[in-house]
């Protein structure tokens, strides 16, 4: 079982990036995919979550509006477009992946996920 985050790299406030979650290992099309980030000496923090079949997303509410998540069964991977970054998006960002359809309050809790892939760097200078 393997999920593997890039897209990660340093860009100016105001730019754009898009986050791939590639899966591996496991049924994809049967989990939900959540997004979390973790910045230097915070929590982790749940962002965004898709359904299986991406039909439903849910987003923490200080990024509405700025981050889209979508997947692609057919290639096992999911996406999130970050759009006008911001010095505070800077975290290492981690998709995750949960076969139990969750709630939005349980697809935020970090216990409820089977797999997590290493993270993605994301920094945003000002």
């Amino acid at each position: 079982v393997q999920l593997v985050e890039s897209g990660g790299g340093l860009v100016q406030a105001g730019g754009s990036l898009r986050l791939s979650c590639a899966a591996s290992g496991f049924p994809f099309n049967m989990y939900s995919i959540g997004w979390f980030r973790q910045a230097p000496a915070k929590e982790r923090e749940w962002v965004s979550c898709i359904s299986r079949g991406g039909g439903r997303t849910d987003y923490a509410d200080h990024v509405k509006g700025r981050f889209t998540l979508s997947r692609d069964n057919a290639k096992n991977t999911a996406y999130l477009q970050i759009d006008t970054l911001r010095p505070e998006d800077t975290a290492v960002y981690y998709c995750a992946a949960v076969r139990t359809i969750l709630s939005v309050n349980g697809a935020a809790t970090t216990r409820n996920y089977n797999f997590w892939g290493q993270g993605t760097q994301v920094t945003v200078s000002s």
